[in-house]
């Protein structure tokens, strides 16, 4: 399958990473560094295209500048580095990108601002305007009053929802790693580059290995993850190593890298939403004939479930899965997870008996469903 082409892309995103960014010796931005992504962004920025940054580093810069010693932080500790580290990360930003003649603006998102759909909503709109004007928006998660339960908890989960939040072509994750592996290659040296993922299956998703670096909170798990958030809502999303001067000019010339491909359908604003959500709160395990009802644009009736796990409500977001436990798409339930599990395998009108109340035939509306389908390599 044909590689895509970086100059096909209108809006990208791009992740840096705190062991990119931040030299964990000095403590320190690593400015040169730092100023070749900048030259590599104003480029791609002056042929037209529109570029958000999400970056990590405050936390890191925070405990330079307030000289806190290694090992882990409190939580108190990590917010109040992270108010210091802040402005300095915005600083420097603005600085780099302004030798380019680009503004910048600063978005601090939480967990909620894209879980809720108003949120949500403010959030794209506030973004959409700094593009417009030609602004580059530099993003970050509100590391100063999100909380070990309502965080995201790593950047490159965060990048992809920004990415399905902004309605970006690609994201682009720099990593410490220049793409993925059929297995860890720190373990094994016979370790092969996968250049193209057609679909984010359970397959990819064992080669996953753990993080690396006492600076970043991700590893190729959270990467295979920001895959499928990303490649669900109709985004391409690659992997390509941020250890080298002018990473994205590289990705251009054709350097290694792991692209993943989205499907070929267009997914709906809200339907973005719904596929990015990062807290899905169960899952449903379907037989094969439902697995290709769904593929065909039909709802998920409760004849085709054959499992149901974790504790949900009505409304909350679930996770599809076939019965090869490859993820097939994410929804929203019509019922909660003791009512589901009561008509799970039943047909439509044996709901009403079994519940002795009229409840919807779908137990996923297909207006409520995203769906993985057929992937393609065409960016456009």
């Amino acid at each position: 399958m044909a590689r895509p082409s970086l100059k096909n892309f209108r809006r990208i995103v791009v992740k840096v990473g705190s062991s990119l960014l931040v030299d964990s010796t000095a403590g320190e931005v690593r400015t040169r560094w730092l100023s070749a992504l900048a030259a590599d962004i104003a480029k791609l920025h002056e042929g037209g295209r529109e570029l958000l940054v999400v970056s990590s580093g405050s936390i890191a810069l925070g405990r330079s500048r307030l000289k806190l010693p290694r090992g882990p932080l409190k939580l108190e500790e990590s917010q109040a580095a992270a108010a210091v580290g802040q402005i300095a990360l915005a600083r420097i930003w603005s600085e780099m990108l302004g030798t380019h003649g680009i503004g910048t603006g600063q978005i601090l998102v939480t967990l909620q601002d894209t879980e809720e759909r108003r949120r949500y909503l403010n959030a794209r709109s506030t973004i959409a305007k700094l593009l417009e004007w030609r602004a580059v928006p530099v993003i970050n998660e509100n590391d100063t009053v999100a909380t070990n339960e309502i965080r995201y908890g790593d950047n490159d989960r965060l990048a992809a929802r920004v990415a399905t939040m902004a309605s970006a072509d690609l994201l682009i994750l720099l990593s410490d790693i220049d793409g993925l592996y059929d297995a860890p290659p720190t373990d094994n040296p016979t370790a092969k580059l996968i250049p193209i993922v057609e679909s984010v299956t359970s397959e990819i998703e064992a080669m996953a290995g753990a993080a690396g670096s006492e600076l970043s909170r991700g590893g190729m798990r959270t990467k295979i993850e920001a895959a499928r958030i990303a490649t669900t809502a109709g985004t391409h999303m690659l992997i390509a190593s941020g250890k080298i001067e002018h990473p994205l000019r590289a990705i251009a010339d054709g350097e290694r890298c792991t692209w993943f491909l989205t499907p070929a359908n267009p997914v709906t604003a809200r339907k973005r939403w719904i596929a990015g959500s990062l807290e899905p709160k169960g899952t449903l395990t379907i037989d094969a004939g439902a697995v290709s009802a769904l593929r065909a644009g039909k709802s998920l009736l409760p004849a085709g479930v054959i499992r149901v796990d974790g504790q949900f409500a009505r409304g909350d977001a679930v996770v599809v899965r076939g019965p090869d436990t490859d993820e097939i798409g994410r929804g929203l339930v019509a019922y909660d997870a003791e009512d589901a599990e009561k008509i799970k395998g039943r047909s439509s009108p044996d709901v009403m008996v079994i519940l002795g109340v009229s409840g919807r035939a779908e137990m996923i509306h297909r207006d409520d469903l995203v769906v993985g389908g057929p992937r393609h390599s065409d960016p456009t």
